[in-house]
């Protein structure tokens, strides 16, 4: 391949002068060929500048278009493998919380199914920015073409958008619909929210004196009081236990203003409304502890009001209910 870099020393009247820099792999070729090669290359690359650039940086998006769809897939497939589960708020978090409950799967799921319209669409916009600065100019157009409307370019312009808003509706409406989905649930869980706790209410367990069901509040933490490994301003005094693989409805109302109680992991954001009560179906897949806020300003201590939800075994929450109800008698 002949490599060879022109230099422009001086420009007299309309013709340049140009000479070689130097020569690598042009192997026995004289002087005069040298010379000849290099001012048409030279000349060449001067009346095609634009045309390179332009050549240059389209190459350029689409592999940067194709870079973005590889580590998008690998990120996809692969973290779980390599990373813990995040269910609770990082630091310059920019994505979402792992899922734990099939209703945030398909959150993500979808989520990441907009992401690859978005980067194409983003990326073709760009290039069409592009391409629009670079090529319809007054040095490369002089004369610009008068045109007042194209009927093909119309109709292309309708259809593609209408054709990626129905790929984009369809599985936003099954997954819109599968969150009012409620199956026979196993427990019942009642949720109240107050200035600036919450209240929880296990009301299928009671004990056989009185009948009285399993209740407490939920108040957050002090930053004092926090022990080693806990989160400030996440962490409260009485964690709510659910058990996994089970379904389990939400009951959600408020004594005072309106709440909004919400686990990220969950896919869970219902606003608790005084004197109305609202449901919604929870089924968690995992162990572990999951952690979330109000998300409605509900007044001066509205971010001291964190929910804290553990995930156990069945086995393990039958044992807690147990428990609770042989204080109760107790007490």
């Amino acid at each position: 391949m002949v490599e060879c870099q022109i230099v422009a020393l001086k420009v007299m009247g309309s013709s340049p002068i140009i000479r070689p820099k130097y020569f690598s792999s042009l192997g026995g070729i004289g002087r005069r060929d040298r010379l000849k090669i290099c001012s048409s290359l030279g000349c060449w690359f001067k009346s095609n500048s634009e045309q390179v650039i332009d050549y240059i940086y389209i190459n350029f998006l689409y592999y940067i278009m194709f870079l973005n769809y590889i580590i998008l897939f690998f990120l996809l497939s692969y973290s779980h493998n390599f990373f813990t589960f995040c269910d609770a708020p990082e630091p310059w978090q920019l994505g979402l919380q792992d899922p734990a409950t099939p209703v945030m799967e398909g959150i993500v799921d979808f989520h990441n199914y907009i992401m690859l319209f978005l980067v194409t669409i983003g990326t073709f916009v760009l290039w069409m920015l592009a391409k629009i600065y670079f090529s319809f100019n007054e040095k490369s157009n002089p004369v610009s073409n008068k045109f007042t409307h194209s009927n093909t370019l119309e109709i292309v312009w309708t259809l593609i958008p209408a054709v990626i808003l129905m790929f984009i509706a369809v599985p936003s409406f099954g997954l819109l619909y599968s969150l009012d989905e409620l199956i026979d649930p196993t427990v019942t869980l009642k949720i109240v929210g107050h200035q600036w706790y919450w209240s929880y209410e296990y009301s299928d367990y009671a004990t056989l004196e009185g009948g009285e069901s399993l209740n407490f509040d939920s108040y957050m933490v002090a930053t004092d009081d926090l022990t080693h490994g806990s989160f400030r301003l996440l962490e409260v005094d009485n964690r709510v236990v659910l058990p996994v693989n089970t379904h389990i409805r939400l009951l959600i109302t408020a004594a005072d203003i309106l709440h909004s109680w919400t686990i990220p992991s969950f896919g869970v954001k219902l606003d608790a409304c005084p004197g109305r009560l609202s449901q919604t179906s929870l089924f968690i897949k995992r162990e572990g502890v999951y952690y979330g806020q109000c998300s409605e300003i509900c007044g001066i201590n509205h971010g001291f009001m964190p929910i804290v939800v553990k995930g156990v075994s069945v086995d393990t929450f039958v044992t807690w209910i147990a428990a609770k109800l042989d204080n109760l008698i107790i007490d």
